[in-house]
């Protein structure tokens, strides 16, 4: 029945099939997540650093976050519908993760047990450590962050190298460069045509902004990789946006 219904529907896209399940169809969706389960895996292993399997509770809330990242997906994030999923995939692991283990501080910290002189770990020695755990799953996700960032840079054809070598060098020109970033995405019109053609629409753009058209020319990456930030489900490269017009 799978191979079946994707040689039937060979000619569509995953975004175009995505596009169908979000209209209603339910036979197409547990298709496409059935399909999908080896990637479900694979995503979820790399966060575990561990095999993982259906069995694995693991593995359910990844499969509930790729189900999630399919009724969710635009293309207004300007990306494509794996690696949207493999982010969220990954993101709800880690606050899995993170949730289990704040649960686990709290049933191993018992009153009674603490007044042992035996007990392994103090709460304070616990604190700590579940503390120094917490840092490794955040520095994880900032990091699955920046590789899905990454990929969805390739497909407007920049690089984060370039991205960093271009950007403006002066604080009031990367503030300035993000508020035409931030105009852009404002207009749907505008953030359709960057999204869908990979391209800056400098001459639409010039007549909406105070700066010229020579400067919108000049920080022409940086500004399509910041408008690429606002449009996208981005939690850490937002933060750092919010910190250049603040700063």
């Amino acid at each position: 029945m799978l191979s079946l219904l994707f040689k039937i529907k060979k000619e569509k896209s995953l975004e175009q099939l995505v596009h169908e399940i979000q209209k209603g169809d339910l036979e197409l969706q547990n298709e496409l997540i059935e399909k999908y389960k080896p990637f479900i895996a694979k995503s979820v292993s790399s966060v575990c650093k561990r095999y993982i399997d259906e069995r694995d509770d693991e593995f359910s809330i990844g499969l509930i976050a790729f189900n999630e990242a399919v009724e969710k997906y635009s293309a207004d994030k300007g990306s494509s519908l794996l690696s949207f999923a493999e982010l969220i995939i990954k993101r709800k692991v880690i606050d899995y993760i993170r949730k289990e283990a704040r649960a686990s501080r709290t049933i191993q910290w018992d009153p009674v047990m603490a007044e042992d002189e035996e007990a392994p770990q103090s709460k304070v020695e616990a604190d700590l450590s579940i503390e120094e755990y917490e840092k490794l799953l955040e520095q994880e996700q900032r990091k699955e962050e920046i590789l899905f960032f990454r990929a969805v840079l390739k497909e407007f054809k920049l690089s984060l190298e370039e991205l960093i070598e271009q950007s403006p060098k002066h604080v009031d020109a990367r503030q300035n460069a993000i508020n035409v970033a931030k105009v852009l995405v404002e207009d749907e019109e505008l953030k359709q045509f960057l999204l869908q053609k990979k391209r800056l629409p400098v001459k639409q753009l010039e007549k909406k902004v105070s700066v010229s058209r020579k400067t919108i020319e000049r920080n022409r990456k940086y500004i399509m990789s910041m408008a690429i930030i606002l449009s996208g489900d981005y939690v850490y490269l937002k933060d750092y946006i919010k910190g250049v017009l603040t700063s």
